[in-house]
């Protein structure tokens, strides 16, 4: 019997990092600011009117103060007038109508809703913000409910339950929210709306119940200093080295040519799990070299594809949240591919669960996670 070794190119086969590469992160942190906010706009205030009847010219100045992606509080001065109206149901003197002037100062709480539920995006085109304050209203100039109360006395009715004159501060509460469009780093263009609650006697009349107020405005903030830091740095991350494995085969031969068989070794499968924090699809520095490793891969294999699953825990947050990252996090990881592997678009697959009832760990912090399966 006669034996014939046979050299092959074994399959390359991942055995360990034993070489470490480079990798450019590129990481924005939030730097506190200062902002002015410049707004004008219109006012309805509750009466006994149809709507429109009562609306008044609204104007407000602010400067604010922002702690942090989520958290700000401003000093806020809206003012201009506001309107009131009485139905005369004994017909003696008509229905009135008569208006005042005022200034509010408030200081208001300001949340940004959408870093708090998206997370920071420092490119981020719109932002929604809840504000809430109290402070005073100083209402002067009531001149015309002075009068016309008059007529109401000379008419033999009642006069105004709570007539006012001269200057009168009482408090204020108000809440509401925002939207702003970021022009550029610095300017933005918002829309607010605003509820303001007082106690009875704001517009002269006793009803026996708060007297309200609301005012949307349109306008401009102007943000000073920069909104965030951008630092670039280098990382060594993780390459796994293939390895050529040497076989020998023996293969007896009678009488027969000699023929070289080579045996044709398929890829291996590669599976990298890559999670993510909560409420965010961006990927972390220390799971970056999970993704080199899949490029890696692909590189080493031409005909191989991924299949990138993203999950959301279903425990937290809303279904249409969990949605919306589930897909931002298979996304992410096919951009950052494409874009610095140059990995084919067609060879990468993005699926994403949402809130699905098959999710993939047992504990839930594992499930905010983007699973890549190459073969």
């Amino acid at each position: 019997m006669k034996l014939n070794k046979i050299l092959l190119a074994g399959a390359m086969l991942f055995a360990g990092a034993s070489a470490m590469a480079q990798e450019t992160i590129t990481e924005y942190s939030y730097v506190p600011n200062w902002y002015i906010q410049g707004q004008f706009g219109g006012q309805e205030t509750l009466g006994e009117s149809s709507f429109g009847h009562l609306f008044n010219p609204n104007a407000q100045i602010a400067a604010g103060y922002n702690f942090n992606p989520y958290i700000g509080a401003r000093l806020a001065v809206n003012a201009w007038q506001s309107k009131g109206a009485l139905n005369d149901f004994t017909g003696k003197i008509g229905n009135g109508h008569w208006k005042w002037n005022y200034v509010a100062p408030t200081v208001d709480a300001v949340v940004n809703l959408t870093n708090l539920i998206g997370g920071y995006d420092p490119y981020r085109l719109v932002d929604v913000d809840l504000i809430a304050g109290i402070g005073a209203n100083i209402g002067f100039n009531n001149k015309q409910a002075n009068e016309y109360s008059q007529k109401l006395v000379n008419a033999g009715a009642d006069k105004l339950g709570l007539l006012w004159d001269g200057t009168k501060a009482r408090f204020v509460g108000q809440f509401g929210c925002d939207l702003n469009f970021n022009v550029s780093e610095h300017v933005a263009l918002g829309i607010e709306l605003m509820a303001n609650v007082l106690p009875d006697g704001y517009n002269s009349k006793k009803a026996g119940n708060a007297d309200w107020y609301f005012n949307g405005l349109a306008g401009i903030k102007y943000t000073f200093g920069p909104k965030y830091n951008k630092t670039t740095r280098t990382v060594e991350v993780p390459v796994q080295q293939p390895q050529i494995i040497e076989r020998i085969i023996e293969k007896v031969v009678e009488q027969a040519p000699v023929t070289n068989v080579i045996e044709e070794v398929k890829p291996e499968m590669l599976r990298r799990d890559i999670f993510f924090r909560i409420n965010t699809a961006t990927i972390t520095k220390e799971e970056m070299y999970k993704v080199n490793e899949v490029a890696q891969f692909l590189k080493d294999h031409p005909n191989a594809k991924v299949v990138i699953t993203g999950y959301a825990d279903k425990g937290t947050g809303t279904l249409a949240i969990n949605l919306r990252l589930s897909k931002q996090r298979a996304e992410i990881v096919a951009n950052t591919l494409k874009k610095n592997y140059s990995i084919a678009p067609d060879r990468i697959i993005v699926k994403s669960m949402g809130e699905a009832e098959e999710q993939p760990y047992a504990d839930p912090v594992d499930n905010r996670v983007a699973i890549c399966v190459c073969e």
